[in-house]
Formats: C-alpha cells, structure tokens, sequence
C-alpha cells in the first residue's frame, strides 16, 4: 500500500494548499486547509518529509511539525520556482515544493529558534526607525531649502543647524516654525528610540559567546554580532566562508570575453539587511584598518592604490563575511596578524 513520504505545503495568511507524494513522486493527496489544520493532519500521519518555503510563519510552523517527528524542509522560494509547472496556482506550487524538497543537490534553510525570530524581530523593528528618520531629515532639509537655507550633509551638521535656527528669529511663518520645531521634536524621539534598540543588542552579545566571538572583528559591533547570529546560527550552514559571502550577495559576478574572466559587479543577493550592515561596518572600520601595520592593511592600501573607496570597501566587507565564518567555525577570537617586516 502507498503511504505519503513528501508533504509539500504551501503556506499562505490563513489557507494553505497541500500535496502528499508517496517515493515514486506519484500525489497521493491534495487539500486546501487552515494552518492549525495542517498540523492534525501530519500528526496522524507517519513520519515523512514536510517542505515548505521559508517565508513568514515557515518556521514556527516547522518547529510543531518537528515536534511531531517529522523531517522539516525549509527552501528558499528561488530554488521552487523552476519546478512549478504550467498554469501557476497554490496546487501546483505546493506539488513544486513536494518535489523540490526531494531533489539531492538541494539547499535548505534551517529552523530558527524563538530567540533568533525575536532578535530579527528587533532588528526589522529597529531598521524600519531608521528609515523613517531618515525620511524626516530628508523632509526637514526640503523644507529649508525652500526658504533659501542650505545645510551641509551629514545628520549632525543638519541637528546642529536645526538647533542654531530654532534658537534664533529665522525669516519664516510661525505655522511653519510650529511644523519644524515638532519635527525636530519627532526627531529626538526616534533618536531615543533607536537608542534603545542599540543599548538592548549591547546587552545581548555581552551574554552570547558567538556574539562575543563576533565582536573581536574589526567593523562588527553588537548590532552586526546580534544580526548575524539571529540570521546565520552556525557557521556547518555554509561549506566555506565565500559560500557566506555569495549568500549575502558580496560575490562578484563574472563576464567571460575573449576567453578571460572579467569581474563584474557583485550579485546583490540574498539577505539585503545583512548586507548592508556588513558595508556599514566596512566602511567605518577601513580607516583604521588601512593604516594598520598589518597583513590585513597592507592588502587594503594595496587595494586604495588602484581602486575606487566604495570598491576596496565592499571588497572589505566580503572579506569580513569570510572572517564571520571562520570565527565561528573555529570558536577562537579574531586576531590580526602582523605583517612580517613588522615583527
């Protein structure tokens, strides 16, 4: 008798479509159903492979169904894509997830705990402040510019000459006064608001020894180390440290012509969030690091001689992602090594 060895779900708000394979690849069940009801109907089935995509809900979800002994699939949806046929619907997307789970090269993501869901919780919640500072700088400098005040760039230049206008009997309506001074208002309190996401992280990678790991690299603080760790877990994840950095999408791609490899731009890949945390960090940390008498500074001042700022800075942050890795592979401190003729 056939017995169900693949459960393909694909999950949507509330209603999801599932498909059972038995170890031909032959459906043996196809069903729409609520996702508390997807849960019965693995629970009085034998252990089998449940695959779903990693999207919002995937992993909570997986945790249950391995409770209940099931070997739980996460993929990303780019791997999906090409094995959903013709005529593209919730049924057929979840028989392309049943056989996408069953193929051997596979890559599949792992569950995440409830602490790494809460840290990028944090870190969605933190990174969505941000932008709507920045959106209120952009908006506040637009305002000034239309009345004939140009402020350098950078935040600070911009809060200091906030303060020296408010201070003085600037040549504007008093509506408009009113409106910039509450802006400026709503200003320090998103500042005090991502403060106390930044003064949160601090405490978690104090308390994490990978995040305490993390932290000894140049360019990766607690809000990098806390990112990381919710995001990557371990680093057996990734069989070597370019397999992370291709994920982030740090890589470069690459044109054949004429029979010679050209390096293009990097893929841009993967997690975004990460990424651009990485860059961040690069940035800041280059300055210091190309001026260091180390092997690790003698490669960026090597790179600076012949290359653009943001190119030997991304370049950087690639290298940090392999860095990232073998810290954590390894368990040791991150220690940079002099260069010879410095010893």
């Amino acid at each position: 008798m056939n017995e169900i060895r693949v459960l393909g779900v694909d999950l949507g708000k509330d209603i999801c479509s599932v498909v059972g394979m038995d170890g031909s690849g032959k459906v043996l069940l196809r069903r729409r159903m609520r996702r508390d009801s997807v849960l019965k109907l693995a629970a009085g089935m034998p252990t089998c492979i449940v695959a779903m995509e990693a999207c919002c809900g995937a992993h909570h979800l997986g945790r249950h169904l391995r409770d209940q002994g099931h070997n739980v699939r996460l993929m990303s949806p780019e791997y999906v894509r090409p094995y959903v046929k013709a005529q593209k619907n919730d049924d057929r997307d979840a028989e392309a997830i049943a056989e996408a789970a069953t193929r051997p090269t596979m890559r599949f993501v792992d569950l995440k705990s409830d602490a790494q869901l809460d840290m990028q919780t944090l870190h969605r919640a933190r990174d969505r402040l941000v932008g709507e500072r920045t959106t209120l700088i952009n908006q506040l400098r637009a305002i000034l510019l239309e009345r004939g005040i140009v402020v350098a760039k950078g935040r600070r230049k911009l809060e200091f000459r906030l303060d020296q206008l408010l201070a003085d009997e600037i040549a504007i309506s008093s509506r408009i006064r009113g409106l910039i001074e509450d802006m400026r208002a709503e200003w320090r309190a998103l500042d005090t608001r991502i403060g106390a996401f930044d003064a949160e992280f601090t405490n978690l990678a104090r308390e994490d020894a990978s995040m305490k790991l993390l932290s000894t690299i140049p360019g990766i603080g607690p809000l990098n180390a806390t990112a990381f760790v919710a995001s990557v877990g371990k680093a057996e994840t990734f069989g070597r440290g370019r397999d992370l950095a291709a994920w982030l999408g740090l890589v470069p791609r690459q044109m054949t012509t004429g029979g010679k490899p050209k390096l293009l731009g990097i893929s841009k890949r993967g997690n975004g969030y990460l990424r651009k945390m990485l860059i961040h960090g690069a940035r800041a940390a280059l300055p210091s690091l190309a001026k260091g008498k180390t092997l690790l500074g003698e490669w960026l001042r090597g790179l600076l001689s012949r290359t653009h700022m943001n190119t030997a800075v991304v370049a950087l942050a690639a290298k940090m992602a392999r860095i990232i890795w073998a810290v954590l592979r390894s368990g040791r401190p991150f220690e940079l090594a002099a260069t010879p003729s410095a010893g």
